[in-house]
């Protein structure tokens, strides 16, 4: 049985500047991101395709950026604790006190990328493609700065389990390491088989509908190993707050691949 590291969550003091860990995770997800969509304009079909440039990953890493803070502050305040912020509305914009929602984050997302493909005449689904295969590094490092803080720790676990893991806050029992489990689902195993999957032409849309769809499979199943949010605790059918969020990721990332595959694989 494994005891969680007392890792302090302020990775540089400079005076009254504190430098979090996790914020530092979140400078890694933008910078892997921009050094991917570099690397993906050279991919087909876009590396056909003049219009695509440097700047647009640039353009698209703000935009996002923006997405990912506002939707994902947003979505947790709505999908998580809508009662509360209800009563104390002043106290959605103190992200300080922690509190995002992935799910939040990928509509805002999804938002900021309908204005990029409005603003710069290209087709949604297009965005998205290029787009999905540089988000699951994003994910895993955000999920190692989750370790670090020794937060959205897993549920408990078996003593006899090699890498079960006693968190501070969560009492003296052994728990899964949840973080580590989406660390290599939703992160890295997401990335090397979407990477792989979109270096070959796809019909529009299915490059983004698989990530939706893989997304929402690895998630779920990682959320059995999770604790639920205490004041959500288990829901209907025995099922946490976030596998509902995924089971219309998972039938929609389906449908619409299928639907996208319809159409002979094209450049974009």
């Amino acid at each position: 049985m494994l005891i969680h590291p007392q890792i302090d969550p302020v990775a540089l003091q400079l005076g009254p500047l504190a430098v979090h860990w996790y914020g530092l995770t979140y400078l890694a997800a933008f910078a892997l991101f921009f050094a991917l969509g570099a690397r993906r304009l050279k991919h087909l079909p876009f590396a056909q395709l003049p219009q695509w440039t440097r700047q647009d990953v640039e353009d698209i890493l703000f935009l996002g950026v923006l997405g990912v803070v506002l939707g994902g502050r947003i979505g947790y305040c709505l999908f998580y604790k809508p009662g509360y912020y209800a009563a104390h509305p002043l106290e959605v914009f103190a992200v300080w006190q922690g509190g995002m929602s992935f799910h939040g984050g990928m509509l805002g997302v999804m938002a900021s990328m309908v204005w990029f493909a409005r603003t710069r005449d290209r087709p949604f689904l297009q965005v998205m493609d290029f787009v999905a295969p540089c988000v699951p590094t994003g994910l895993a490092a955000g999920r190692i700065g989750n370790f670090i803080n020794g937060e959205l720790w897993g549920r408990l676990a078996d003593p006899t389990l090699p890498w079960a893991m006693v968190f501070r806050g969560a009492g003296d029992a052994p728990r899964h390491p949840s973080q580590i489990y989406q660390f290599l689902m939703e992160g890295v195993l997401l990335f090397v088989l979407l990477w792989l999957y979109a270096r070959k032409p796809r019909a529009q849309g299915q490059v983004a509908f698989a990530f939706l769809f893989g997304y929402g499979v690895f998630r779920f199943v990682a959320e059995y190993f999770r604790e639920p949010d205490a004041h959500l605790g288990i829901l209907s059918l025995g099922m946490s707050m976030g596998q509902w969020l995924c089971v219309p990721m998972i039938v929609l990332g389906a449908f619409f691949w299928f639907w996208c595959g319809r159409s002979e694989p094209r450049a974009r």
